[in-house]
């Protein structure tokens, strides 16, 4: 994605801002149009998560830093003139601060099914990356990083025999706490690796196609 940042022109306007097209990956349906500067555009590639430039708050913000519907980036292009950027991005939730699926009115068809799945992408970009780059001694997910890729891959193996032993009994609540559990372990284990889940979802994506 590095070369979009060459080729959009943000001098072409005044105020330095290009409108930035939101569209989802999986659905194609345009969910909404914001405004980039340069360092929106730089923030976005950085985190993975839209941030627009906001001219009615004249500073940056990301999308989803309130409501926590955030757009995951999956891709980024700019227009064959070099004054407009498309990305496409996978929705956690409604994008449209009314609740709506879109800011245009449309129903996302998907974004229903989709959306939870989208929270495990908030939780290792958002959550556990942030207990990775300002650990706290007060944070078991930054004391796991702390202690070494050995020792996460160690709870990834000791949650997935816990989730094996409660799979065979009929308590499901508390099989489903155990599998959270691993979940969660394995986007530590991957963020240690520096492996996006998306990673991850385009190598099954790959093999159902």
């Amino acid at each position: 994605m590095s070369d979009t940042f060459s080729t959009i022109d943000f001098d072409k306007s005044a105020d330095g801002l290009v409108p930035a097209i939101i569209q989802d990956v999986n659905t194609g349906k345009v969910l909404m149009l914001g405004y980039m500067n340069a360092e929106a555009l730089l923030k976005t590639k950085t985190e993975g998560t839209v941030t627009f430039f906001s001219r009615s708050k004249q500073r940056l913000w990301t999308k989803g830093e309130t409501s926590g519907n955030f757009l995951f980036v999956n891709g980024i292009t700019a227009d064959c003139d070099g004054d407009t950027i498309l990305i496409k991005a996978t929705p956690a939730g409604p994008t449209c601060h009314t609740g709506a699926d879109t800011c245009f009115g449309e129903k996302n068809s998907q974004d229903t099914r989709i959306g939870e799945a989208s929270f495990l992408n908030y939780l290792q970009k958002e959550v556990i990356r942030e207990r990775k780059l300002n650990p706290s001694d007060e944070s078991y997910t930054s004391s796991l990083f702390k202690r070494g890729i050995n020792k996460i891959a160690q709870k990834v193996g000791e949650e997935a025999v816990e989730v094996v032993i409660e799979a065979k009994d009929d308590d499901n609540d508390l099989f489903k706490s155990e599998v959270s559990d691993l979940l969660f372990h394995l986007l530590v284990l991957l963020e240690q690796k520096n492996i996006d889940l998306d990673e991850v979802i385009s190598v099954l994506r790959s093999r159902h196609q």
